[in-house]
């Protein structure tokens, strides 16, 4: 990355590039079905980030070019997290048997709601406008000119984008963390 980078400084060029984003261990049932999907939220921020132009989770579009019979992300029991005395997983009385995806195509996001699985997603950036090449252009008044930026400018914001990913998604996951909590407050105070 740093070689393609240099490259492109020292032609006074620029480039863009793609940060991906992998999260661990958001509890299950975070999103909505509709409107808010956790997805779409997570987008909505990545998208805000000046200089992005493309969003995709999961198998992202990469994913249109498959069949739903081996894109589907399967459901299947989880292994049961207490052994019993033989040694042998087994469900305790009155347990409900945990569910997973055998794969995680969506990106750890189901119909706009957490599964449990990794949430992962990349976000494109744009390769920087501004660049010490001369380019035509024209004025307000049609006038052709001559557009050349002098001094110091980035040849990729990639790297600088990163941290700016990670901000966006806590962020993000933190609405939907208080979001989640309101929905346990409501419920609690209906079933009293």
């Amino acid at each position: 990355m740093s070689q393609v980078i240099i490259k492109h400084k020292e032609a006074e060029d620029s480039i863009g590039g793609t940060v991906t984003c992998v999260i661990r261990n958001v509890p299950v049932g975070w999103g909505e079905p509709c409107f808010d999907k956790l997805e779409a939220t997570l987008a909505h921020a990545m998208l805000s980030i000046p200089a992005t132009k493309g969003f995709e989770i999961g198998s992202g579009f990469s994913g249109c070019e498959v069949p739903g019979s081996i894109h589907n992300d399967a459901f299947i029991a989880a292994t049961p997290v207490a052994p019993s005395q033989s040694g042998i997983n087994q469900l305790r009385a009155g347990d409900r048997p945990k569910l997973e995806t055998r794969t995680n195509n969506s990106g750890g996001v189901q119909g706009g709601i957490s599964n449990g699985a990794p949430i992962y997603f990349r976000v494109a950036f744009k390769p920087p406008a501004t660049i010490g090449q001369a380019q035509s252009t024209v004025t307000f008044d049609a006038q052709e000119g001559v557009l050349e930026a002098k001094g110091r400018h980035d040849p990729c914001v990639v790297p600088r984008a990163v941290p700016i990913v990670e901000a966006m998604a806590a962020i993000t996951l933190i609405d939907a963390a208080l979001a989640q909590e309101a929905r346990n407050m409501a419920k609690a105070r209906l079933a009293k």
